[in-house]
């Protein structure tokens, strides 16, 4: 998938704790090029890795809201040149791009997991 995101993408990744969204990451991340370690930024809320485009790893879970959201500044990033993984989104929405490709990560009862793509990042029926 990282292979195909082009500048500017911004990717949601909408799911439950331990649905597998640092790790969904951590994959498109070597898509990308990244050679460095991803780890979630729950506490940094911002990381950013270097790859064939910049990387923005962005962790909403600590924000308490879209007026906490604003005070972050991360307009410039969100509009920039690189590509941005925004964990939990719902803290956020309506501060978030349009255009942004929401994934959706569940976790089943047995334990596994469904990913839910949208049609843009698998490239449709062929891709």
């Amino acid at each position: 998938m990282g292979r195909r995101l082009s500048a500017g993408a911004v990717i949601l990744l909408d799911g439950p704790l331990a649905a597998g969204k640092t790790t969904m990451t951590q994959g498109i991340a070597r898509g990308l090029g990244v050679v460095e370690t991803v780890t979630s930024p729950t506490y940094t809320i911002v990381s950013e890795y270097a790859g064939r485009l910049i990387l923005y790893h962005i962790d909403l879970y600590r924000i308490t809201g879209e007026e906490e959201f604003l005070q972050l500044g991360l307009e410039e990033v969100l509009d920039g040149d690189g590509v941005c993984i925004v964990e939990w989104p719902e803290r956020a929405w309506s501060q978030l791009p349009e255009a942004a490709m929401t994934v959706r990560l569940r976790v089943n009862g047995d334990g596994s997991r469904t990913l839910c793509l949208p049609e843009s990042l698998v490239g449709g029926r062929n891709g």
